[in-house]
Formats: C-alpha cells, structure tokens, sequence
C-alpha cells in the first residue's frame, strides 16, 4: 500500500461523504469519510428514500442480508418522508447499547467505506474521534468489512485503537474504556463498552488490517502514542489551530484576546525534528492547502499534508448547497468571518465557526433554539451517586445538567453540534410542521479566505479536482 501525499480530511457530520472521497481517491490521493454519527445520518438518508439506489446497492453486498432488512424495515421510507415531518432518531449510545443500534452503526458505516471504494483502486480511509467512543468499536467493525484502507483518528489520546484494529482484523472480541468523570474507585461497573464481532456476524476469514494515523497537535503527544500505544501506529497527521472545526486547546492557562478567542503561542507548535526522530510518516494540517505549502511540508520531512476547508466547500461535499453558496458569496465579497469560540462545543475543546445568518452562530438564533439533548454523541459519562455510570452534556437542558452534577460555569455558550452539523448537511430535525427546523452551524479553517481562487463572480462553485490540481499541479 502506497503512502500518500494529500490526505482529504475527514470533515463534520456528513461533510466528508462517500461522494467526497471517492472523488479524492480515484485521482490518486487518501480520501477520507467521516465516521463521525455515521448512524444517524445513514438512518435520515434512508427516511429521505434513497432515490437514487445508492444505499440500496450498497446494503445488497452486505455480508448478512438479514441485518440489512431489519435496518431497512425500522428506517427507510419509500419516496421519502414529508418535508416537515421529523425524522425517527436512533436510540443514543450507552455502555450496553441495543442489537438493533449496533447492527445499524455497523451497517451504516460499511455502506459509507464501500460506495467511497466502489468503481477504483484508490485509498480510503475514515475519521473518528476519540472524544466519541460508545459507538466506536461496532464503526470500526463496519468500516472493516468494507475494506477501509486507513483509520483516522484525533480529539484526544487513542492509545487502544492500534491493537482494536489488530483483534478485529482477526474478528476477536474487543473492549474499551471509556473515560468518566468524577472518582471511578467508587464505580460499581467497569467503564468499558464490550464488542464481540460473532454476535452479530459469523465471518470464516480475517479482515484487512487497516493502517492507523493519529490526529495530534504536538510531538509530546505523538511520541508517547508511538511508544504506548496497544499496537502499531502508522503515522501521524500534525494538525495546528488553524484548521477547521475543533482544535487543540492551548497549552497551559486559557487566555483570550479582545475578539474572546484563545490565543495560541509557540508552545502550540508542534517540533518537527521531533516528529522525524519517530520514523514514522506524518502530514501536516492546519492551512496547508496550496502548493507551496505543500512543498514547505516536504523540506520540513513530512509525507505530505492533509487538507479540509477547500475541499468542504467543493461541488462533492455533503454541506447544503445553499450555505456553501453563502459562504463563497461572502469570500467574494471580503466578508467571510471565523471566530474560534472556546465555548461553542460540548467537548470542552475550541471550535471554529463561520459567523452566517440564519444558523446557531448568530446569538438570536442560539437564544431561540429550546436545549435538547437527544443524539448525545458529546456526552460525558460520569459517576453518579449510586456507583453507576450516567450520561450528561453542557448542551442539554441547563436543569437536567446540573442536576446530573453538572457545573453551572459549562452550559453557558453551548452550542448542539450534534444536530447543528447535521442540519448543516440537509439533514437536520425538524420536530413537527409548525416549528423552526434545527439551526445548522457551518466550521471551517483559517485557510477559508483562500477559496477566492476557486470562484468568481460568474462562477460559485468548484470541483474536489479543481482543489487537488491547485495543491499537486497534477
């Protein structure tokens, strides 16, 4: 297998789509596919009715037919559900999560790597986070059966996944702890979610080992996963806080600017000697989508460099077309803003946001919007009184937080990223026909401005090859 030079970045809910990567991959490159609520959007595109057959041919490779009827009779919608009707959610994740959810988070994340395969020899790879780890274990799984070349994976320290892919590659069961808040000696349950492949398939031949890279921010970090991690690590994307959606927080104390965003210094800065004393390829990330700053990244000894904000806002991505046109029409116009808002995301880590009307950036929009906590995919587990383990998030009702233990000081600015990042994907909530549908939320990385290249007065759009063309001069 082939190392590659550009990596497409494994972007939101939904940005990064099967559509998205197979178009990176057939030009020769790593395109990625977001793990990320891969079970909610593939059970509200399933709603939507499926109409041009994708999903459908997909499933018929599935390698058990009846896991695929049984998603197909709880979820799919012939000619898709009423505009205003509210789509059925899937159950939330938990420690013991249900045979239906799991069967569906495999399912759904097979059919995403396998049409992202499907027609070429290219690399594909997926992207989760570490910060969501309930459902990981069935996605990976899911993602296997397809034949996923590459997992990604950054938002924290995911020091198991390495030997996760080697057990399950083999099809043995697998466990992962999952971290809690709050004293875990006094936990009467192990904080650790349990995945046994032979429950739901029987499988007489391994899977392809896919190979892992690791989203860091620091060599520190880097280091100790290539020394500590469970397995083999195969490499490493460095990504800085200029790139799009979450970023590392600053190291040390938190200290803000007059525009309320972190500011970052030359401790932040990752050391690439460093980086290539571990022998190992890395990418760097972080406003790296031209040619020269792909050049810059080879004299500094990286692989290559991974991409995201041009290839978000291309023809091929999954954000609605009509905030992809906002946003370029704003670049066009001098009048794109990001701001890196600390509180933004439940996850506790600075998220970027493009400042655009009519979604949850705007304060009267996230004012309006009742707080409601039912995908759950940012919640923190934490260890209640009973010595059990319990579920909660800063984006929930500000009530049921704190009375979970909660701190009042964590729900101010707390945005619902689950169901804003789908609706920003056409894919948001909308409970019933007289209410606002979800308010969508729309990241992008410093290098947005940088799209101007791409557009022109008489020309709001571009293609994933125009993007790779303008980076390798392929």
């Amino acid at each position: 297998m082939y190392e590659p030079v550009l990596i497409q970045g494994g972007m939101g809910v939904g940005v990064s789509n099967w559509c998205l990567a197979k178009a990176v991959s057939s030009q020769g490159h790593l395109g990625v596919v977001s793990g990320t609520l891969l079970e909610q959007v593939f059970a509200r595109r399933l709603q939507e009715g499926d109409f041009d057959g994708h999903l459908k041919r997909a499933c018929l490779q599935f390698p058990d037919q009846d896991i695929c009827d049984r998603v197909w009779q709880t979820y799919f919608i012939e000619g898709g559900k009423p505009i205003c009707a509210p789509y059925k959610t899937a159950p939330m994740f938990s420690l013991i999560p249900s045979k239906e959810l799991v069967e569906l988070t495999i399912l759904a994340n097979f059919v995403e790597v396998y049409l992202a395969k499907e027609g070429h020899q290219g690399l594909i790879g997926i992207n989760y986070l570490e910060k969501i780890q309930l459902p990981t274990l069935a996605s990976i799984y899911g993602a296997m059966l397809a034949g996923v070349d590459y997992v990604l994976m950054g938002a924290g320290i995911p020091k198991a996944i390495p030997g996760v892919l080697d057990r399950l590659s083999k099809n043995l069961d697998v466990s992962l702890k999952i971290d809690v808040a709050g004293p875990t000696d006094k936990l009467s349950q192990e904080p650790v979610v349990h995945f046994s492949p032979d429950k739901f398939l029987t499988m007489t031949q391994d899977l392809k080992r896919p190979k892992f890279v690791a989203v860091v921010s620091s060599h520190t970090l880097a280091m100790n996963l290539a020394k500590k991690s469970s397995g083999k690590v195969d490499g490493f994307v460095v990504e800085n806080h200029t790139a799009g959606g979450h970023n590392a927080p600053p190291r040390g104390t938190l200290k803000l600017d007059e525009n309320n965003e972190p500011i970052y210094g030359p401790r932040d800065n990752a050391d690439l000697e460093e980086m290539k004393k571990l022998n190992l390829p890395f990418w760097l990330a972080g406003r790296y989508g031209t040619s020269e700053a792909l050049k810059q990244a080879k004299q500094a000894g990286a692989q290559g460099v991974q991409v995201g904000t041009p290839f978000a806002f291309c023809n091929e991505s999954g954000i609605d077309k009509k905030y992809k046109t906002e946003v370029l029409t704003k670049i066009l116009h001098g009048e794109a803003k990001i701001l890196t808002d600390y509180r933004a995301s439940t996850s506790g880590y600075p998220f970027k946001v493009v400042e655009l009307e009519q979604t949850i950036s705007q304060k009267d929009v996230y004012e309006n919007r009742k707080r409601i906590c039912d995908l759950g995919a940012l919640r923190q587990a934490y260890t209640k009184d009973d010595g059990t383990i319990g579920f909660r998030c800063p984006g929930e009702p500000e009530e049921v937080f704190l009375k979970k233990g909660g701190n009042e000081d964590e729900i101010e600015g707390r945005k619902c990223l689950c169901n804003a990042l789908l609706a920003t994907v056409g894919l948001g909530q909308q409970r019933n026909c007289g209410s606002l549908p979800e308010p969508a939320i729309v990241t992008a990385g410093d290098h947005l401005v940088e799209l101007s290249q791409f557009i022109s007065p008489t020309k709001l759009s571009y293609s994933a090859r125009e993007v790779i063309q303008s980076i390798t001069g392929e």
